[in-house]
């Protein structure tokens, strides 16, 4: 393992964001994911809102958004539903949100702080905008082990109390991250029932 560096997307590393992303979420329906094609159209969309982490040429993690405004007084959404044509067709430059499409990071390349690092990458391109945050559909691994025993909202509820730990969640919230309810049906995964929480940063130097 070399040096780790930090780009924007270009279309050469579609096949390896393709890669990367079915190796992440092998149990979700790869309608729901994005593909090789995906990648190159996220290239041409918003490079700038998608960061690539390298090991020499090779890709061990990556995490993608575009920017888009959001209604929080309805805000159940799927993630197709929401981002578009490739998670990335709704781009809007003018929206007031980064929406999150994508975070991973390649199994063999964890806890070397490269989610923490993505995170700040993201939240300097919202500063950078003057977005006024981050949303995203937060994968909530853990409850595929909980479901059977509670709601996909109350399991959230507990994982933002610290009363359960989740691998993802907790993260998130531990990278400044507010969970803010549930969404039903925000990705095809049957291991979690569809159910993805509603996760929400918001950036304290936005101004009008």
């Amino acid at each position: 393992m070399g040096e780790l560096r930090y780009v924007n997307l270009t279309p050469e590393f579609a096949a390896q964001c393709e890669k990367l992303e079915r190796l992440s979420f092998p149990d979700t329906e790869p309608a729901d994911l994005i593909d090789e094609e995906g990648f190159r159209a996220y290239a041409r969309t918003f490079s700038e809102g998608f960061f690539l982490c390298l090991d020499g040429d090779l890709l061990v993690g990556q995490a993608a958004g575009i920017f888009l405004d959001f209604d929080f007084d309805h805000p159940q959404h799927s993630i197709a539903g929401i981002t578009g044509e490739h998670q990335c067709g709704n781009h809007d430059q003018g929206g007031d949100w980064y929406y999150g499409t994508d975070i991973v990071v390649s199994p063999d390349y964890r806890r070397r702080g490269i989610g923490k690092r993505l995170y700040e990458l993201r939240k300097d391109v919202v500063r950078r905008h003057n977005k006024k945050g981050i949303i995203a559909g937060g994968h909530i691994v853990g409850f595929a082990d909980h479901k059977h025993a509670m709601s996909a909202a109350e399991y959230v509820d507990k994982v933002a109390k610290r009363e359960l730990y989740d691998a993802t969640l907790t993260f998130q919230l531990d990278n400044g991250f507010e969970a803010r309810g549930v969404l039903e049906d925000y990705i095809q995964e049957q291991a979690l029932d569809n159910w993805a929480a509603l996760i929400v940063w918001e950036n304290p130097d936005y101004h009008l």
